[in-house]
């Protein structure tokens, strides 16, 4: 799945399926939407594009199920001319059989574990209470949450291929878990930003889910299709880390 909310250019291999995620109420602009069948399309202002998942998952059969983003493909190598070199399905069936699961490379934040950064950037709380609900509901998560928390890198943009079964899986476990954050968080007071809670803390689960069930993997470069001002980017991530995240 392509997951997109607005008109973009989409890759031209047919191993991509792009997703009018968070359709319901919206106009359309040529793409299936994720608002038929069995689906959460409207909570995609707090899901993000995990409302489009949702939808792939309940609704379209097929071997594998994966989830890129409009502006951020998995790729062959890292270039300046980046659509070039969009995986293509024979990249993606080369990474296949060497693991049944592709991840994208591990974003690393050097001076701040996963916990710290979330909880500078929106709000602790959202990963203690999710902490709560694992040591609940399914408490053999609770190690690898912990471990993945106090880490510095990890697997983020809710990316991934995954073969069938193992994505069905994790989507079980997953929503489940989201499902019952919902219930026990108070978002009324969240900014907009902050609102995406959910796309948010399942970044922060999925390697919980992978180390859990010892699930192979390999990875491959991610490149995001328009221009980053990192200087700004930086500027901010300091400033959240030493000022205090902006109320």
């Amino acid at each position: 799945m392509v997951a997109a909310h607005k008109p973009y250019r989409m890759p031209k291999d047919e191993i991509y399926y792009p997703v009018h995620v968070g359709a319901a109420g919206k106009e359309s602009f040529g793409l299936p939407g994720d608002n038929t069948g069995d689906n959460i399309s409207a909570k995609n202002a707090n899901y993000c594009e995990l409302t489009g998942l949702y939808w792939m998952w309940k609704n379209v059969p097929s071997d594998y199920l994966g989830v890129t983003h409009y502006r951020r493909h998995f790729v062959s190598k890292k270039s300046k001319d980046k659509w070039s070199y969009v995986a293509s399905r024979q990249d993606i069936e080369a990474r296949l059989a060497k693991a049944p699961v592709i991840m994208p490379q591990k974003r690393n934040y050097y001076i701040e574990t996963t916990y710290s950064q979330y909880a500078h950037a929106h709000h602790a709380i959202d990963l203690d209470t999710t902490r709560l609900i694992l040591q609940e509901r399914c408490p053999k998560y609770v190690k690898a949450f912990d471990e993945e928390m106090a880490k510095t890198s990890g697997h983020k943009f809710n990316m991934f291929i995954m073969r069938r079964d193992l994505a069905d899986a994790y989507c079980s476990w997953l929503f489940d878990v989201l499902c019952e954050l919902e219930k026990r968080l108070d978002i009324s007071k969240y900014s907009a930003n902050d609102s995406r809670v959910f796309g948010f803390v399942a970044e922060r689960l999925i390697d919980t889910w992978l180390d859990t069930n010892r699930v192979e993997y390999t990875e491959m470069p991610v490149e995001y299709m328009e221009h980053q001002n990192w200087l700004i980017k930086g500027g901010n991530f300091l400033k959240r880390k030493f000022a205090g995240k902006k109320k």
